[in-house]
């Protein structure tokens, strides 16, 4: 399998071709969108990563937006990630986790001084999973509980973004009608796969995630907090940054 090719466009510049593209690589895995609602989730965004394979075809994307805010009296941030996908014949490659991390130590340069988090909802166990990859410390996780000061900035972002949708004693997003959930087999969980920690975990968590409920999760994007390959890359943008600056 040849590797993927990233490709970071800020959002201004994405044409509506591509757009289309994205799309209709969306619809193949997931339900309950529409070509309406997906543009009004994008045009909230900052940044798309774009996975291209060495005959041009997409192949898969992320969206991102940035949020700026104050909590508890002090500046803060957050990346909130959007739609994403990769067609399932490059699942497991590492080009899209080693250019997000790039594009997070990039837009931590820009405000180094201040923390930077990741503010992700999920409505799926392959991506919940990542979290475990990308962070020494995320929340929630069955590893530990999660402190006061995290549960309330879960809280505040996700009643400040999804009002009434966000329901604060499970940590669930439950839209009136879905927004986009895994299309048939997709949502089926792998064989083998249900006695895993984090997969038990995300399942005991949002039981009904096929019908589009999404569970808030929360980690900061730091050098210290993130592991080894994931921390590499977040480096490498914050360097690349700092050096052009």
């Amino acid at each position: 399998m040849n590797r993927l090719k990233a490709e970071v466009v800020p959002k201004s510049k994405i044409q509506t071709y591509l757009i289309r593209l994205m799309y209709d690589l969306y619809t193949q895995y997931y339900d309950g969108s529409s070509w309406e609602i997906f543009q009004q989730d994008l045009s909230n965004k900052d940044y798309v990563i774009l996975l291209w394979n060495e005959e041009e075809k997409l192949q898969g994307f992320s969206t991102l937006a940035i949020l700026s805010f104050e909590f508890e009296g002090k500046p803060k941030r957050a990346i909130f990630s959007g739609d994403t996908i990769i067609h399932h014949q490059y699942w497991g490659e590492q080009t899209l986790p080693l250019a997000w991390c790039r594009l997070a130590g990039k837009i931590k340069s820009e405000a180094i001084e201040q923390p930077l988090y990741w503010f992700l909802i999920v409505k799926g166990y392959r991506t919940y999973r990542y979290l475990s990859v990308f962070a020494q410390r995320f929340y929630p996780t069955w590893r530990y509980p999660t402190p006061a000061n995290y549960q309330a900035l879960m809280d505040y972002l996700a009643k400040t973004k999804f009002g009434a949708d966000y329901d604060p004693a499970s940590g669930l997003i439950r839209f009136p009608a879905s927004l986009g959930h895994l299309r048939g087999s997709w949502a089926e969980i792998k064989e083998g796969f249900q006695h895993k920690p984090d997969v038990r975990y995300f399942l005991e968590r949002n039981p009904e995630y096929y019908k589009g409920h999404e569970l808030v999760c929360l980690m900061e994007l730091s050098e210290e907090n993130m592991r080894s390959h994931a921390q590499r890359g977040f480096l490498e943008g914050l360097r690349d940054e700092r050096s052009e600056g």
